[in-house]
């Protein structure tokens, strides 16, 4: 096997934390290494690559030798450079086989060594005969398979910035899911795609009969299903005698027929002689924000009792709705009633996507300004246990809710620079160091660094290539060439009549 370097002294290194070796052959920023101790097997992972000189050290002998014409005949210069690698100490793999805490330094001299394909993978806890392929492990040739109990069960988040490739990675994961046959596991996918990011997919052969698209234009709620509490939830502003009164007159309508519909809710209302004006009036109000929204009726679309199927994807189009709160209530409305489903065993298992999922459960506002958190936190906390999933993808993760991002124990991180951000992902994930977010800045678009249950250590990926068509975007330069004609077009039809 190769010797990468030999182990130097420093000081306070090396240690049981960390240490750092003279590169003999070359090395990468993220690649794993080991060396051998009294423990056994030492593994780490490099997180710095850097020169020194002897001859530089001190500003004074700089300055001398470079004004010095003939300083490189002079003195050795090239022979006391020298290339340091400063890796972060992460397991021991001991004689018997198990992998535990460092407990001793490596002793300086020591050789380091590379890990083969075969170890890393067992030491990373990948799974490559059924796993998610990701893509591959940064610096070394070996697919990033992540076994998908591991990865889903407890929850996902997908966390970057803005053009930094989440959502190709997210399209990645899908067709991941998409792919896998019974006798690998599989679950529903329920994506709410807030701008139209994977409707493309299904433009992909091997994808047609496997999604389904519901533009959200068409969505209707059967408004019986609330009752009076479930509106409270949507009107959070309503008072407690308003919320008596309206569920004595859901009663009422139910006696009559178990399906009403809003309109039909409003207008008994009106015509209640014994409700008190006041109450009246303030009630008419609420309903009429409902109904203005055009999304309640007496029955519902889609029928989300059979509307899941495993190895299948529903999309839940939100692009042509522009007001948040009624984005919000189509997703707190699908996402109660599935999880209700999955809870009784109604529905298979399935794994909800939410993209923005800051402005679906965000951090720190006002209850009528986050009526999709509730159950968005509810899934988070207590979905493993039915197994029903959730991936939260945010381009700011500091306007997402603590209490939802906590629950997700796998992160796919993807470049961040916001330093609100970065610091609101080192206190969420304590296997996020210091010197990782410094890492995470300087991601390229379609690398990843993914943390948490899904894997035993913290592993950069590079995003595999996608299958699918990605969205098309059109640069500002074509959209404002086509706007012009097609404003020349408009004047010329005017003028001609």
């Amino acid at each position: 096997m190769d010797i990468l370097g030999t182990v130097i002294a420093g000081q306070g290194t090396p240690s049981i934390s960390e240490f750092s070796f003279v590169i003999r052959k070359p090395v990468k920023h993220g690649e794993f290494v080991s060396v051998k101790t009294e423990d056994g097997l030492l593994i780490g992972n490099i997180e710095n690559i850097y020169k020194t000189n002897k001859y530089f050290e001190s500003a004074g002998a700089a300055s001398d030798l470079t004004s010095s014409k003939n300083a490189d005949a002079s003195f050795p210069i090239g022979e006391w450079e020298y290339t340091i690698a400063e890796v972060k100490t992460l397991s021991v793999k001991s004689s018997s086989g198990l992998l535990k805490r460092p407990s001793f330094p490596p002793a300086p001299g020591s050789d380091v060594l590379p890990l083969t394909p075969e170890f890393l993978n067992l030491f990373l806890g990948l799974d490559q005969e059924k796993g998610i392929n990701i893509g591959q492990v940064q610096q070394h040739s070996l697919p990033a398979k992540f076994n998908i109990t591991k990865m889903l069960q407890k929850h996902l988040a997908i966390i970057a910035m803005s053009g930094s490739g989440k959502s190709y990675a997210t399209a990645v994961l899908i067709e991941e899911l998409l792919s896998r046959t019974s006798e690998n596991g599989q679950v529903a996918l329920l994506i709410i795609d807030n701008h139209g990011e994977y409707v493309n997919m299904k433009e992909y052969p091997e994808f047609q009969n496997k999604i389904s698209i519901i533009d959200s234009e068409n969505i209707k709620f059967d408004i019986s299903y609330f009752g009076e509490y479930g509106l409270k939830a949507l009107l959070p502003g309503m008072s407690r005698p308003q919320v008596r009164e309206l569920g004595r007159i859901i009663r009422e309508l139910k006696s009559q027929n178990n399906r009403y519909s809003l309109s039909s809710l409003i207008e008994r209302v009106k015509e209640d002689e014994v409700m008190k004006p006041s109450v009246r009036n303030a009630l008419c109000s609420w309903l009429d924000q409902l109904d203005h929204m055009k999304i309640f009726s007496s029955a519902e679309y889609p029928n989300l009792d059979n509307m899941l199927e495993l190895g299948k994807a529903v999309i839940i189009d939100l692009s042509k709705t522009l007001d948040i709160t009624r984005k919000q209530i189509i997703v707190d409305y699908i996402s109660k009633k599935m999880f209700n489903l999955r809870r009784r065993n109604k529905c298979p298992p399935y794994f909800e996507i939410i993209e923005e999922a800051h402005n679906f459960c965000p951090e720190g506002v006002k209850v009528e300004n986050a009526l999709s958190k509730n159950i968005i936190e509810t899934i988070a906390r207590e979905g493993r246990k039915f197994f029903a999933g959730i991936c939260l993808i945010s381009q700011r993760p500091a306007r997402l809710s603590t209490t939802a991002l906590s629950q997700c124990n796998t992160q796919i991180i993807l470049r961040i620079n916001n330093p609100n951000d970065l610091d609101h992902i080192s206190r969420s994930f304590e296997s996020v160091s210091s010197q990782t977010t410094k890492m995470i800045s300087a991601l390229r678009v379609g690398e990843a660094l993914i943390l948490g249950e899904a894997v035993n250590y913290p592993v950069f990926v590079n995003i595999r290539e996608r299958k699918s068509k990605e969205k098309e975007e059109r640069d500002l330069e074509q959209y404002s060439r086509e706007y012009l004609e097609s404003a020349k077009t408009l004047a010329s039809a005017d003028d001609f009549i």
